[in-house]
């Protein structure tokens, strides 16, 4: 098993060089100017002396490769430059906006566990019956919703229509309600279906129906059951979490909150190429991580998949 994990780990080093290459490649490809860009955010006249002059302060005046190993050698030092808009770097702009984001995606998560969960195990207890098929149309429903769409829907249900809770802004708890239920919607659609589908599939199992056979009570097997359906709910839930974090962008927008994904916006309408590189390469390399913790997680549960490596 060491060596399996030793192995994972050693493959994280060319995934992660690849996708800080195509990352750099990607932004540089663009064919606006970053100078120039840069020059017009802090509202100076773009003159051509004046780019090139920000074209050597930024070092662009230097070849594409010897850039990228530039840019690569200052994040080894934990260094991701300067943002071109406020001039600060850009981890410190990162890590204080992520805390934001850390919350939300915390808050979205402990909804998806306990509605995708609870919901899940009552349609396989009633499968077929109207209880479990008005749950899975409920289902159909938080997967189908565009997340934007419910978000404005929240807004004037709870906030203008009701006003029970603030439309934005992160002030205290409520706050938090709206934003959490607009990102965890169309996670626990799916959650819902994987616990039932997989509590299903396991009542139709040979040590199932040994366990009826035995005259176990009804309880006791479905806790057999849902401690095997558990493996394929927690794969999908680690691979969600860097999803969830990704898919904050739109929700932190739609309610004002100063989280990693409403700056990489900013970021995006400033073209402020340094954060934005950042903010990819953030969350290609926690989709890597996680990646990497539920293969290992799925390795060390199933002992037939380390006999097959």
């Amino acid at each position: 098993m060491k060596r399996l994990i030793f192995k994972r780990l050693l493959l994280l080093i060319p995934l992660v060089l690849g996708v800080s290459l195509i990352c750099f490649t990607l932004i540089n490809l663009n064919p606006s100017n970053p100078a120039e860009v840069t020059l017009r955010v802090n509202n100076i006249t773009p003159t051509n002396e004046a780019i090139l002059e920000m074209q050597k302060e930024l070092g662009l005046d230097k070849p594409l490769y010897q850039r990228y190993i530039y840019w690569l050698k200052d994040i080894l030092k934990a260094d991701f430059g300067n943002s071109y808009e406020t001039k600060e770097p850009v981890l410190n702009e990162i890590l204080q906006a992520f805390p934001t984001t850390l919350y939300l995606t915390f808050c979205s998560l402990f909804l998806i566990i306990t509605v995708g969960f609870s919901i899940g195990v009552i349609c396989a207890i009633y499968e077929g019956h109207w209880i479990d098929r008005t749950l899975r149309i409920f289902t159909f429903v938080c997967t189908s919703v565009p997340s934007f769409w419910f978000a404005l829907l929240l807004i004037w249900l709870f906030s203008i229509k009701f006003d029970l809770l603030p439309t934005g802004g992160l002030e205290d708890i409520n706050s938090i309600i709206l934003p959490s239920i607009t990102l965890a919607i169309s996670y626990i659609g799916t959650f819902i279906r994987i616990m039932r589908n997989s509590l299903v599939q396991i009542k139709q199992s040979l040590f199932i129906s040994y366990a009826k056979a035995r005259g176990l009570k009804k309880h006791v097997i479905l806790k057999h059951q849902i401690r095997n359906a558990l493996q394929p709910f927690i794969i999908a839930l680690n691979m969600s979490i860097p999803r969830l974090l990704a898919g904050t962008v739109i929700v932190e927008n739609i309610f004002g909150l100063p989280g990693v994904g409403r700056l990489c916006i900013q970021a995006i309408f400033n073209r402020d190429y340094p954060m934005i590189q950042a903010y990819i390469l953030f969350m290609a390399v926690l989709f890597i991580l996680f990646n990497l913790f539920a293969d290992i997680w799925v390795q060390i549960r199933d002992p037939r998949l380390r006999r097959c490596q």
